[in-house]
């Protein structure tokens, strides 16, 4: 395996990320280890089997600003897909103990705000904080088919949608908006799911977009809390598509969480196929869903917990 350094101070091989990406021959194994320092730069990585490597979360970020709503050299605007502090295409990508961050500022400013844009096969990501405030985590693929024009506008648009698997362990993930969501089969162990306030009447964890045969995300042991956001104003999820899928399992839960739990995307008529699925849940957020949600018992659960772990985690 090819091993790179890069620092800020010239020590390394490198003095960014995005030097040390490019000189990565596409199917050689390279792990690029990344010193102390907030890296500013809009990260593109197209590598067949890659590993970045941090300092620590508090050390070593890579740093970007793009927003949705905010215009595109182009002359367009951004839009979500374009926004992205880091792009991930490729095979294998595992990520490790750093920072990626969109600074580009709430929804109501500068839209939609990508801080990781993952589109891998096989993706681990592993004491890392990802942080934004809307569409913060996009786990590819997108769906077959755009609802507005221009709606998918950016690198995967035109691309096959192929599945991908995402693992995420000890991650803090957050933002306000949809802050997680694509058409992924994901889990996410033991991570923070952190909603930041910023004064909206509603917020939403997930909005999950896959396959009604996938398995969607699945979040174990994490836990959901908020920059004091109010009682019972965030939804652990919506649909983005009618058959997107998210499972809760023996998370703590926050008194911000709806007593719903879950919403429907515009109209219940959009979601009817949609599955949210909820087991062993504590704290003040944790209370006697609607209908809606299904409840797991212990088997169900462990089952769903044992299938998420065959899907998405590395062996």
């Amino acid at each position: 395996m090819l091993t790179i350094t890069v620092a800020q101070d010239g020590s390394g091989d490198f003095a960014s990320v995005s030097e040390a990406v490019l000189a990565v021959p596409y199917a050689c194994a390279a792990e690029i280890r990344i010193g102390p320092g907030v890296y500013r730069e809009k990260l593109v990585c197209e590598k067949q089997d890659i590993t970045l490597i941090g300092a620590g979360m508090e050390s070593t970020r890579i740093v970007w600003g793009d927003g949705g709503s905010l215009p595109h050299p182009d002359g367009r605007p951004t839009h979500t897909f374009r926004s992205y502090t880091a792009f991930f295409r490729g095979i294998e990508l595992r990520v490790r103990d750093l920072t990626i961050e969109n600074d580009a500022g709430p929804g109501a400013k500068v839209g939609q705000a990508v801080a990781a844009y993952v589109d891998c096969s096989h993706t681990l990501f592993e004491n890392v904080r990802l942080l934004s405030n809307q569409d913060t985590l996009f786990c590819a693929p997108l769906p077959e088919k755009e609802r507005e024009k221009d709606g998918f506008l950016g690198p995967g648009r035109f691309a096959p949608r192929r599945p991908t698997a995402q693992y995420y362990r000890h991650c803090e993930i957050a933002g306000d908006i949809d802050f997680i969501f694509g058409g992924a089969d994901a889990l996410f162990e033991q991570c923070t799911i952190r909603t930041v306030n910023n004064h909206l009447p509603a917020s939403y964890v997930t909005a999950p977009s896959g396959r009604a045969d996938g398995l969607g995300f699945v979040f174990w042991d994490c836990d959901f809390v908020s920059d004091n956001c109010p009682a019972g104003t965030v939804f652990l999820g919506r649909p983005w598509r009618p058959t997107g899928k998210t499972a809760v399992l023996d998370c703590r839960l926050g008194a911000h969480i709806a007593p719903e739990g879950f919403s429907p995307w515009q109209s219940r008529t959009d979601s009817d196929l949609a599955s949210f699925a909820e087991a062993g849940s504590t704290g003040a957020g944790a209370v006697p869903r609607g209908v809606w949600v299904k409840q797991l018992d212990s088997v169900q659960a462990a089952q769903l917990l044992k299938t998420a772990r065959g899907i998405c985690r590395p062996e």
